[in-house]
């Protein structure tokens, strides 16, 4: 029961960063320390054995150097290249694939919407609340495509299979 409680702490806070984003263009440090930092109870109490648990840390850390260098050319911002890592830890081997090809496919449908949005009316005209993506120069809020891929691909993860099964989703 505390195992899905957590993963759907988890999962509200994927949501919480997304919303975040599109307000501020914005992950804060915080919000990507505590979706790392769930991830050790939740692993304290699931029962998965330790080796799997620790196929979860070394994709954490493999998504970590990547999303680093993908800051680094600046293809990401600092609070998606933190994020990816901290939702990685959940997903795990068996889910990462999955969780980075809904990430990009997500992305993508973002940064279409955007961009027919930008073209087809003024940022003025859109609500406060989610404004900031639409300025001239503003770049995709991320966090969407982030969340958005945990939520698809998160009934593959050994850690978020009880609460899927338990909202009655199968993966």
């Amino acid at each position: 029961m505390f195992l899905i409680l957590l993963s759907g702490l988890f999962l509200a806070l994927c949501c919480f960063a997304a919303l975040h984003d599109v307000n501020r263009l914005t992950i804060p440090n915080w919000l990507n320390l505590t979706i790392a930092g769930l991830f050790l109870p939740a692993a304290l109490v699931s029962g998965i054995p330790l080796e799997i648990l620790g196929g979860h840390l070394l994709a954490g850390a493999l998504a970590f150097v990547i999303a680093v260098g993908l800051f680094a050319f600046r293809i990401f911002g600092g609070g998606d290249a933190k994020m990816i890592p901290a939702v990685v830890l959940w997903m795990g081997p068996a889910a990462a694939f999955p969780f980075v090809y809904w990430m990009a496919i997500v992305g993508g449908a973002c940064a279409l919407f955007l961009l027919v949005g930008k073209r087809s009316f003024p940022a003025a005209a859109v609500p406060g609340f989610m404004r900031a993506p639409f300025e001239p120069k503003a770049g995709v809020p991320y966090g969407v495509a982030i969340a958005g891929g945990a939520i698809i691909a998160g009934s593959a993860s050994p850690l978020l299979a009880r609460f899927y099964e338990s909202i009655g989703f199968a993966g």
